[in-house]
């Protein structure tokens, strides 16, 4: 039997049982959904199927609505970038939620509004690899670390996921532009480099070890055509029309 598509091993079994019963609709396990979201920010874990299942509760009981569950669901969805679960999430948001703030959502929604907005800023300058922004925008309002302060370790989780996605295109990058991306200067960012990616730091560049995603292969592409379609594309050529 193979594993089941929405498989994650931390998942405690209560939350398995309420996900694959049909108390997954209950609105009486919102509130079980919602420990479980602030368990994963504690642990480190991840359930995207749990936290989806949450906000479609959302969607049917607006009342039970808890915007600092919503904004911690998605701030934990950026830690698996470039998975494409912040815009899973995203979709089940209210669209007056995701409105630019100029045209004025309810006094009640702004600062929602405005969280979710913040991290769609994060979630698309990581999309474009723009990694040195990034940490310069997550630094630059007090309010992008009151969205990531729930969760354990999120700066940490960010680099180690910056650097996957460095390892699955480079073989090697110059040491000052892989700080900025990383936000990293001096023994912290050798440490993380040499201890925590393996990596080596050689003078002003950095070497990351081979792998299936970063090696080289050449591609050689083979037509295989048969003469007598070029004389069907040739006759054709010199056919008049009717």
């Amino acid at each position: 039997m193979g594993v089941p598509f929405d498989y994650v091993p931390e998942r405690p079994e209560h939350i398995d049982v309420i996900l694959n019963g049909l108390d997954r609709y209950n609105p009486e396990t919102t509130t079980v959904f919602q420990d479980y979201v602030m368990q994963q920010c504690e642990n480190q874990t991840y359930d995207c199927y749990a936290n989806l299942a949450l906000l479609k509760l959302y969607q049917f009981n607006p009342h039970l609505t808890r915007d600092e569950t919503i904004t911690n669901i998605l701030t934990k969805s950026l830690t698996v970038f470039p998975s494409p679960d912040f815009s899973l999430c995203l979709s089940l948001l209210p669209s007056h939620i995701l409105a630019p703030l100029s045209s004025s959502p309810a006094t009640g929604d702004a600062p929602l509004a405005e969280a979710v907005q913040k991290l769609n800023i994060l979630r698309n300058l990581l999309e474009r690899a723009d990694y040195e922004a990034f940490w310069e925008t997550l630094n630059s309002d007090d309010l992008y670390a009151d969205l990531y302060a729930d969760v354990s370790g999120f700066e940490e989780l960010m680099r180690v996921r910056i650097a996957v996605t460095v390892s699955q295109a480079v073989r090697e990058v110059e040491r000052g532009v892989l700080e900025g991306w990383l936000n990293l200067r001096g023994q912290e960012f050798e440490h993380f480099v040499g201890e925590v990616c393996g990596w080596s730091v050689e003078g002003s560049g950095v070497k990351v070890p081979l792998n299936k995603e970063n090696e080289a292969k050449g591609t050689v592409v083979r037509e295989n055509v048969k003469f007598n379609q070029f004389s069907r594309l040739i006759r054709r050529a010199y056919e008049q029309p009717a």
